[in-house]
């Protein structure tokens, strides 16, 4: 009896331990999804205040990252998870590194919003349609959060395609510019950090999309990483 009282109070340790690291893991994703927001923010409207603010928290991001990577380092140790308890763990320092490269650009944004406020024109030409491709990764990163949230391998698959959109999107920008910079070789510059922000934005798309991946993994089982969205759909749908 006391055995058995035993295992059964190490099987709750573990599970809350499991818990804590989820629960961080939405921590991290709303720090990083709110670094994004503002970064967006801060260089659509030429806000030097709010991308100094951007700056400074990714240290936050990283620390955080660090923590929860320890936590995973100490539960493969100690506990030696198998099966889905094990899943979640891979899945977990998957995601946080994807949410620590989001954050990463999120602060390159930032960066650029400083450098494009402190230009001697305010023109905003150039700015066209990048808060449109940044509310469509901001939103893709919100969605593929709530997925892992839910562990929602549907609602993943379905997130993921919208990769598609933030890519041609991003493509529809190179255009924009290209033809700005043509009319205005002047704009180079400053067009240089718009086209290095659209980039910064494409590739959290792809970030968001890869969280989505570890939510089809933690919940199926099997991994769907490089494999094309049709095929990634079937394997949601179907059962272990």
């Amino acid at each position: 009896m006391e055995k058995a009282d035993i295992g059964h109070h190490i099987s709750q340790q573990f599970n809350q331990e499991l818990e804590d690291i989820r629960s961080k893991v939405m921590r991290m994703g709303g720090m990083v999804e709110q670094q994004l927001r503002d970064a967006i923010d801060a260089l659509t409207n030429m806000d030097t205040s709010l991308a100094e603010v951007v700056i400074t928290n990714d240290y936050k991001v990283n620390r955080l990252e660090v923590e929860l990577d320890e936590e995973c380092t100490h539960i493969l140790a100690r506990r030696q998870p198998t099966a889905s308890d094990l899943r979640l763990i891979l899945a977990v320092i998957k995601t946080i590194t994807d949410l620590e490269r989001i954050g990463d650009e999120a602060e390159r944004i930032g960066r650029m919003a400083l450098k494009f406020a402190d230009g001697d024109t305010k023109d905003t030409k150039a700015l066209v349609g990048i808060g449109h491709l940044g509310g469509h990764a901001l939103n893709m990163l919100h969605d593929a959060l709530d997925a892992f949230a839910r562990m929602d391998a549907e609602a993943a698959k379905k997130i993921a395609k919208q990769d598609k959109k933030v890519d041609e999107e991003y493509e529809n920008i190179l255009r924009q510019v290209m033809t700005y910079m043509m009319e205005d070789p002047r704009s180079i510059p400053r067009v240089i950090g718009v086209l290095w922000s659209a980039r910064a934005i494409e590739r959290i798309g792809d970030r968001a999309c890869n969280i989505c991946e570890y939510v089809i993994y933690l919940v199926k089982g099997k991994d769907v990483r490089h494999t094309k969205v049709g095929d990634a759909e079937k394997e949601a749908r179907e059962d272990k």
